[in-house]
């Protein structure tokens, strides 16, 4: 796959996610159901549209998304779509800002290509163009879950004194490293393929560290979709952060 084909899918990817993000405004300012109905309906028409958009363009590509059936037959292929239509289905209801749209290629195993939106920002991020990461500052801020901040990440930012920064979805975490509004991100808790992938694509691109916390590589397309934990952060600081876990 060459470089041309991975910069069309991170094009592609961009503009869906960027399309369901204003979907999703579009139901939420209806104002016509709170709560789940609220979000349960976001889930549903988001994902119908990411589907949608993927077989017009892709049409013989495999999806495995969060709001889909899975088919394993995807397992066999080399590359599969991997998407969350709504990160962060709470914030949304609540009407907060900190949730995304992930919309993701992988590409062998890899997070090759992907976008997430947020569309409360009005930011949609891409592994092409790649984002840049501003520099970091004096004192590490490390984002953590709002309701269940993992021990791992709570004991790191102790150690190397980092200012906790509470926030809803995966995707609003991840991208806030890599907009410079954080500079670790370091997940515990358990998640999916789909909470990962597009937030690491972009991450990636933007040539920052992502790995599992033992500092083993992410792998998608797996039979099993659950991807546990998640560190995302300056490659600078991935060394000491990795043994910090691992104490």
């Amino acid at each position: 796959m060459g470089a041309g084909a991975v910069t069309d899918d991170a094009l592609l990817a961009t503009a869906i996610a960027a399309e369901a993000g204003k979907l999703l405004l579009a139901i939420r300012e209806e104002g016509r159901e709170t709560g789940k109905a609220l979000g349960d309906r976001a889930d549903r028409e988001a994902n119908a549209l990411i589907l949608e958009r993927l077989r017009a363009a892709r049409p013989q590509a495999f999806v495995l998304s969060e709001e889909s059936a899975d088919d394993k037959a995807r397992c066999a292929a080399s590359q599969t779509w991997i998407v969350d239509p709504l990160d962060g289905t709470r914030e949304y209801a609540e009407g907060r800002d900190d949730w995304a749209v992930h919309v993701a290629l992988a590409v062998g195993g890899r997070a090759a290509a992907g976008a997430v939106a947020l569309p409360a920002l009005g930011v949609t991020l891409s592994s092409s163009p790649a984002p840049i990461v501003p520099p970091a500052p004096a004192r590490p801020r490390m984002v953590v879950s709002r309701t269940r901040p993992a021990p791992q990440a709570l004991a790191v930012a102790e150690a190397i004194d980092a200012e906790l920064i509470p926030m809803g979805s995966a995707g609003a975490k991840a991208m806030a490293v890599v907009r410079g509004e954080a500079d670790i991100y370091l997940h515990a808790g358990g998640q999916y393929e789909w909470d990962s992938c597009a937030p690491v694509a972009v991450a990636l691109a933007a040539g920052l560290h992502a790995s599992r916390i033992d500092g083993t590589p992410l792998y998608y397309n797996c039979h099993d979709t659950w991807l546990p934990d998640l560190l995302i952060c300056r490659h600078a600081d991935a060394a000491r952060i990795l043994s910090l876990i691992a104490v």
